[in-house]
């Protein structure tokens, strides 16, 4: 008789492992039990075996029992096996040394009479991932996928899509998925066809990718027709997953005529009716696709799943119905009419979370039409009041959207105007924004909104786009609001108060539009306003104010044609979703694309988002035939953009050698009392001087910043500058030509910050310039210092012009040294090298 195992005096606890002293005490009782013939060895070999796997979950490192607990494998009993399974599983990839003892065991287990430790010994085997392995493993999958066992046949399905990611040159020598394809043509059993489609699947996808030999040949089995009828044949008899399975694969199908159709549509009627609301998408994605060539079945496909979506709706999680909203969304964008009937299912319930309750606004606006509108604003209306402040600012916006949309607007611009008396800041603000987008599409309602608007005080606004859309319609409307001047003075008089810049932005317009239509009223408030716009240090403030000085110094009359044109009703607004999005997304139906798409914030969605924040507002690339030229830039727009400092450097460069005068503000835009009550800086900014002439000199800019800098007569335009496209200079003839030639230009000048950044890489200038025709012969530096040296020609003749650059990332400053073979133009190929600079890092 094989001696007793002797029992610890003291056992460590398996749920409070001691470390080493309990792996070393394992391994002992392991060895013990390894030949143990006892009548309680398996009870025994159980209890220890727990206590190891109680060391795995504990975080022990229990490797070193490896070779013993391979000792004891030899056992009938299940739940043992599974523990030693387990356990290999866990370490054989971290020891593929140790690995290879379990190999004899486990292939004997796979012989197995008992079908569950042939099953286990197969899962076990494909887990333990170690290539070196992998000439153990094809014998006994061939055999496990011919097993006469169901269990047996499903792990061995699922073991080749594992041997195929150890080795899949293996896995295809030994023809593997021809045999799965073969198990899921003729397998009596679901699961097991479920499974080796699975494998199919992985398998035939990961080929797909690494050769197009592959992906042809797997798409033939794709478009045989028996495969795909064998699957839905028996499609009633796979479970949930496995069904969303075969429908995503016949979603790809494409059927020899319309006989083929309509049989995959009868076999899948039922499926509309499946308690699961995967199977169900699923489902509909199948008919959607098999019918999008057919149009008028296609309809009635959309009708026919309308009850099944609705059904999924009401009777799901929130999680569901927010999932199934967002496919009825897409729907809907396609057939707006499809649900306008049934507008009542998307009413808001009281228990709904707040982001299905968005969502079923967003379906509500998107169905209503004429027959439903009245219905649909009334429900709206009652969701203004809400406790939920987002879901009542949404209910809002819901209801102008119908009315941007729709033809007759009365009942609804009344219900918005009631929104006004609500007295919740809010609402006032949102249904102010929703106003100003009416009067923009339907001017015929400015004297029924004007007179609610105008007894609103801007005091009582504190949101940003409610206070620029009051601002907008006073400056838009301010003919019929009799106390529009007088409210814009006032808000003009809190400036400073007014933290928003695009409050500020909007102001700046509303005053300049008042002053066109009531300028007797508005020259105060208009002073005022330039005033403060040009000392604003918001960049975009300080930038407009000062074009609108500058525009009324030139000239009036042009300046209310820019600021105050005649204006057309906007028939359409920017759609938020470009129809291509809306196709490729429909494509994608039944995957997360589709509520993804919905749930992204509208202000990342990239280009197809029209701004509505004026300060965001940006200019995009022009066409090279429609840029003016680099002559007609300088004399026109160059006093707008060079900052002060390059202005001081700019003006002082014209001026030299000219007589000089001064030069005033116009004081018609300017009162006394306001002159007065200015600091000394802003009374030197605005003098009583009045101009002589409508055209002005570059010296306006220098005037209104208050740096004293004198008049001086327009100098003579140069002639236009053309640059050869293909200059050749070698470095010897650039070093002696920059030797013998006298400075012609010592300039400074900016660069964009975006430019300054891209000095990161210094090839990046290089390869701009030479966009602009000027090369690069040398260059070198250390951040954030640079030099180049750049050279051009002019187009005709062989006068070169030599540049040294040297860069300051720092301060975004460039010190330019210019010569030329014909000084004459040197000031013209100044103007074209800074203009190439300026627009550095912008595209």
């Amino acid at each position: 008789m094989a001696p007793t195992v002797p029992t610890a005096a003291k056992s460590a606890s398996p749920s409070q492992p001691s470390g080493k002293s309990e792996v070393a005490d394992l391994k002992q009782q392991l060895r013990q039990l390894a030949g143990s013939r006892a009548p309680d060895a398996d009870d025994q070999r159980r209890d220890v075996f727990k206590r190891v796997i109680s060391c795995m979950t504990a975080g022990i490192d229990v490797s070193a029992a490896f070779g013993e607990m391979v000792m004891c494998s030899a056992t009938s009993d299940v739940v043992t096996k599974k523990m030693c399974y387990l356990y290999v599983g866990a370490h054989a990839r971290a020891h593929p040394d140790l690995a290879l003892l379990t190999i004899n065991f486990l292939q004997r287990d796979c012989r197995d009479q008992d079908p569950t430790i042939r099953g286990l010994a197969l899962r076990s085997l494909c887990s333990l991932r170690v290539p070196n392995l992998v000439e153990y493993l094809v014998t006994p999958l061939t055999t496990g996928l011919k097993d006469p066992s169901a269990y047996v046949r499903m792990i061995a399905a699922v073991g080749a899509a594992k041997l195929y990611h150890i080795s899949a040159t293996a896995c295809l020598d030994a023809d593997l998925p021809a045999s799965l394809k073969a198990l899921m043509l003729s397998d009596p059993d679901a699961q097991v066809v479920a499974n080796c489609l699975h494998a199919l699947q992985e398998i035939w996808t990961l080929e797909a990718a690494n050769s197009e030999s592959a992906a042809r040949e797997i798409e033939r089995h794709y478009i045989a027709s028996q495969l795909y009828f064998t699957l839905l044949n028996r499609i009633k008899e796979f479970s949930e997953w496995a069904q969303c399975t075969v429908l995503e694969l016949a979603s790809k199908f494409l059927p020899s005529d319309n006989n083929e159709i309509f049989d995959i549509m009868n076999l899948l009627e039922d499926r509309l009716q499946h308690a699961n609301g995967a199977v169900v998408l699923a489902t509909i994605k199948v008919f959607l696709h098999l019918t999008m060539s057919m149009t008028d079945v296609h309809q009635q496909v959309y009708e026919r799943i309308k009850a099944p979506l609705l059904t999924l709706v009401g009777a799901g999680s929130p999680e569901q119905s927010y999932s199934v909203l967002c496919h009825l969304h897409l729907l809907v964008m396609r057939a707006p009419m499809l649900f306008s009937s049934d507008y009542k299912s998307f009413y808001c319930q009281f228990s709904d979370p707040s982001y299905v309750k968005k969502l079923k606004l967003e379906m509500l606006t998107a169905i209503a039409n004429e027959s439903n509108t009245y219905e649909i604003v009334t429900e709206l209306c009652e969701y203004a009041g809400n406790v939920d402040v987002p879901i009542a600012r949404e209910s809002i916006r819901a209801v102008g959207k119908i009315a941007l949309q729709q033809y007759d607007v009365n009942a609804i611009v009344d219900r918005l105007l009631q929104f006004l008396e609500m007295d919740k800041d809010y609402v006032t603000a949102e249904t102010l924004v929703l106003v100003k987008d009416l009067l923009r599409k339907y001017p015929q309602w400015s004297h029924d909104c004007i007179a609610v608007v105008g007894n609103i005080s801007s005091k009582n606004i504190q949101e940003p786009k409610g206070k620029a859309a009051l601002i907008w319609m006073l400056g838009e409307y301010s003919q019929d609001m009799h106390d529009a001047p007088y409210i814009l003075e006032g808000l003009v008089e809190n400036w400073d108060e007014e933290h928003s810049p695009e409050v500020r932005l909007h102001l700046l317009t509303a005053v300049m539009k008042c002053f066109f239509k009531r300028p007797p009223e508005t020259q105060k408030a208009l002073g005022a306003t330039l005033a403060a716009g040009i000392s604003d240090t918001h960049q975009d403030v300080h930038d407009r104010a000062l074009f609108y000085y500058r525009l009324l110094q030139y000239d009036p009359s042009v300046a209310e044609r820019v600021v105050n044109p005649p204006k057309q009703a906007v028939s359409v607004f920017a759609d938020m979703q470009s129809s291509e999005m809306k196709d490729r997304i429909f494509d994608e139906f039944n995957s997360l694309s589709v509520p993804s798409y919905l749930f992204t914030d509208k202000d990342h969605r990239g280009p197809f988002e029209y701004s509505e924040d004026l300060t965001n507002l940006t200019v995009g690339a022009e066409d090279p035939e429609n840029v003016i030229s680099a002559q007609r830039y300088q004399e026109n727009d160059n006093d707008l953009l060079l900052s002060t400092s390059d202005k001081e450097d700019n003006g002082t460069r014209v001026s030299n050698g000219s007589s000089t005068s001064s030069y005033n503000a116009p004081s018609d835009l300017i009162s006394p009392s306001l002159l007065s009550s200015q600091p000394p800086a802003e009374s030197a900014l605005m003098t009583t001087g009045v101009p002589t002439s409508s055209s002005l000199s570059n010296f306006g800019l220098d005037d209104l910043l208050g740096l004293g800098v004198t008049e001086a007569p327009a100098p003579r335009p140069p002639p236009a500058l053309t640059l050869n496209s293909k200059p050749v200079l070698d470095p010897g003839t650039f070093q002696r030509k920059w030797g013998q030639l006298a400075l012609s230009l010592s300039q400074e000048c900016s660069l964009s910050p975006q430019g300054a950044a891209a000095l990161m890489n210094p090839q990046s200038l290089i390869r701009h310039m030479q966009g602009n025709y000027i090369q690069c012969i040398a260059s070198g530096g250390q951040p954030p210092n640079y030099k180049f040296f750049f050279y051009a020609q002019k187009d005709g003749v062989t006068a070169f012009f030599l540049v040294e650059c040297i860069i300051n990332t720092a301060s975004a400053k460039a010190q330019l040294k210019i010569k030329a073979d014909d000084g004459t133009a040197a000031e013209a190929f100044s103007t074209l090298f800074q203009s190439a600079l300026s627009k550095f890092g912008l595209s």
